[in-house]
């Protein structure tokens, strides 16, 4: 398989958020590209001759929005405050750590930079999605089960 068509794989993966792809070429030969932003359980064996990695780079954050003025009283919020928090990949939103277990987080919970906020779990590894700020949990966008794509927005943080 030429560099060209790696390339044009690569790129595929890139902007359909996968992680890991395997192409078999009609004359038994393959190649698997793997994408270092998600951690596998545990690494594949090569089963053909031919084995290629490429990485595609992770996403560039976003930059941090201006604190948000705190809101008098019953005063509606401004949500061009908000900092929205994005699926980093493709795979099932989790609200909770196992079945039956609180949530990570409610609306209205306040939360600190790096807190665990959910789980998306994708090709059987959970993922834990934390937050990028300190602020409070204004909006929940998804719900629990539910399959999220790359950048969808899971919640906002105000």
């Amino acid at each position: 398989m030429d560099s060209a068509k790696i390339s044009e794989i690569a790129d595929i993966m890139r902007s359909h958020g996968l992680s890991r792809v395997r192409v078999e070429e009609s004359d038994g030969s393959a190649v698997e590209l793997e994408c270092g932003v998600v951690a596998l359980a545990a690494p594949a064996a090569p089963a053909a001759p031919i084995s290629a990695s490429a990485a595609a780079p992770a996403p560039a954050p976003a930059p941090a929005p201006a604190p948000a003025p705190e809101p008098e009283g019953d005063a509606p919020l401004d949500m061009s405050h908000t900092t929205a928090v994005r699926a980093p990949m493709v795979g099932v939103f989790y609200a909770a750590p196992a079945p039956g277990a609180e949530p990570f987080v409610h609306v209205g919970s306040k939360v600190k930079k790096g807190e665990t906020l959910c789980v998306i779990e994708a090709m059987k590894v959970m993922n834990e999605v934390t937050a990028e700020a300190d602020g409070e949990i204004v909006d929940i966008c998804v719900k629990d089960g539910d399959l999220v794509e790359y950048g969808c927005c899971l919640m906002k943080i105000y």
